[in-house]
């Protein structure tokens, strides 16, 4: 064998080769870096930096679940190669952006956001602009500016659906045509501040901060318009303070079963999706911010706000009791399920760890050091809608 033929047979240097199926990003909210974790190892293989203001963030992973978007507060949007490790795309598109989705055939990612307020749509692979929908509304006076957007999920046929706060609007972005289609559905509700879409797609679900209720968008027949659902749904007469608003995308479904967080009350709430119908209120630790289910739908983890934000609660689904309370540490808020739900990581953001469960022996597996870890997120989401 020759020289020349031995440096050709000599594999190139690049990424490790592996799938991405295992791989996850923890927002390491106070260093503005993310750790890049193996879920099927448990361990963090590296610390990136370079996001900018984490102090809210999300992410969203390609179709390929090769990279993952990441939304800042500080209006980037960073593009992390899951399997260099490195990052392979920053651009500052706003002022303040708290979120964002691909859309279903993976070209098109959407980035909403509070300054200006709008929605901005880029092209996945080269990162350039696509379209910006500036989110103008009327004023009662007449007069217009632009609200911020809450809410942006994607939903089937590449369609992108966001909420106006200010404005109590729902609009969806088609991008599926050669010209974007933009409709509106005005007078949904007082000031809109989170929304959901249901696995399938069908409904998309906006919480409303100024008044009780919840207003709901059925995707198949968008020709109804928005109805409003869960009218006790809220803070109530007493106007009980908040500590923290609830996230909603974290809703827990289990069969015709949705468990969510009541507003301002130490309860998790259960409705039948058939009719949206509120059906029980479940007593829990304190005021739930993320009630999510495990895969299998048999059981519902929570955890809350401040200042009670030191435990996890486990409610069963089918008797709705409460069935197991961990400690994982300090400032418990958020958290994730591996893909078929046999392990949860939990962020415990004032211990600098990030926690791991079996879910169904609820022993603690293993802790990850992180620097005030907040939002996890598993490359599984990439194929599902709206995650």
């Amino acid at each position: 064998m020759t020289a020349g033929q031995a440096q050709a047979e000599t594999p190139s240097a690049g990424p490790e080769l592996r799938g991405t199926g295992d791989l996850g990003v923890v927002i390491e909210r106070a260093t503005g870096s993310v750790a890049l974790v193996d879920t099927t190892q448990r361990k963090v293989l590296r610390h990136v930096e370079g996001f900018g203001d984490l102090s809210h963030a999300s992410v969203k992973f390609t179709r390929d679940a090769r990279r993952a978007f990441v939304f800042g507060r500080d209006g980037g949007l960073t593009r992390l190669d899951l399997l260099t490790g490195e990052v392979d795309g920053r651009i500052i598109q706003g002022g303040n952006s708290i979120g964002g989705a691909i859309s279903q055939d993976g070209r098109f990612v959407a980035v909403g956001n509070y300054e200006p307020g709008g929605v901005k749509v880029f092209d996945t692979e080269t990162m350039e602009l696509v379209i910006d929908v500036p989110a103008t509304y009327e004023r009662p006076d007449g007069t217009t500016d632009q609200a911020k957007v809450v809410g942006v999920v994607d939903v089937p046929g590449n369609i992108f659906v966001f909420s106006l706060f200010e404005a109590g609007e729902i609009w969806t972005l088609d991008m599926s045509t050669e010209e974007p289609e933009l409709t509106k559905y005005r007078d949904v509700g007082s000031m809109p501040y989170d929304a959901l879409i249901t696995a399938n797609g069908r409904y998309y679900i906006a919480g409303l901060f100024g008044e009780d209720g919840m207003a709901l968008l059925d995707l198949w027949h968008p020709e109804n318009g928005v109805k409003r659902i869960l009218p006790d749904y809220g803070r109530g007469e007493e106007r009980l303070p908040v500590f923290k608003m609830p996230h909603l995308e974290g809703w827990a479904m289990a069969g015709t079963q949705a468990f969510f967080p009541a507003v301002g009350r130490n309860e998790v709430l259960v409705a039948d999706t058939s009719d949206w119908s509120l059906t029980n209120r479940i007593e829990v630790h304190g005021q739930p911010i993320f009630v999510m289910s495990r895969p299998d739908e048999r059981q519902v983890w929570v955890t809350f706000a401040h200042p009670l934000n030191d435990k996890v609660q486990v409610i069963d689904t089918q008797t709705h009791e409460v069935i197991e309370t961990l400690e994982p540490g300090k400032s418990i808020l958020h958290k994730e399920f591996t893909p078929r739900g046999e392990q949860i990581w939990i962020s415990a953001r004032d211990s600098n760890e990030v926690v791991i469960y079996d879910t169904r022996t609820f022993e603690e597996l293993a802790r990850l050091p992180a620097e005030s870890p907040s939002g996890i997120f598993f490359t599984h989401r990439a194929h599902k809608i709206g995650l």
